[in-house]
């Protein structure tokens, strides 16, 4: 049986020092907490501090989640969160339409990069899929 490792807890950590701002959350694909904790400063920091705890189980939810394949979510999140503006992490997607609109634009305004944020997970697992099945 092969394993389905989507997502690392390296990564997971990383954005955890940065958790007030929910980037963790987004990552292991809990876009409501995640945008709770934005808004809260993590709640006032105390749910921050939990979650380095929780960061063990959230990864192994999210092995469980979303399938594995070409496309790396690692890969796709370091993307967006540093060079979303530029749509690279849409371009790595193979979405070049939307890569190249979110260059000329900024991030479709910024919009597009918070929506990305909700559903990256989602559309980097539909993608993965679409190519296991052709």
């Amino acid at each position: 049986m092969q394993e389905n490792n989507t997502h690392s807890k390296f990564v997971g950590y990383l954005l955890w020092i940065f958790g007030f701002t929910g980037a963790h959350r987004f990552y292991y694909g809990k876009p409501v907490t995640g945008t709770i904790w934005f808004l809260t400063l993590g709640l006032c920091g105390i749910g921050w501090l939990i979650d380095f705890f929780l960061i063990p189980s959230m990864n192994r939810e999210s092995d469980l989640r979303f399938a594995s394949g070409e496309i790396d979510y690692n890969i796709a999140w370091l993307l967006l969160t540093f060079l979303g503006v530029f749509g690279v992490h849409r371009m790595y997607m193979g979405k070049w339409l939307t890569g190249i609109l979110y260059l000329c634009t900024f991030g479709f305004f910024l919009i597009g990069i918070l929506i990305d944020f909700w559903t990256l997970n989602d559309q980097v697992s539909l993608e993965n899929t679409k190519k296991r099945n052709a």
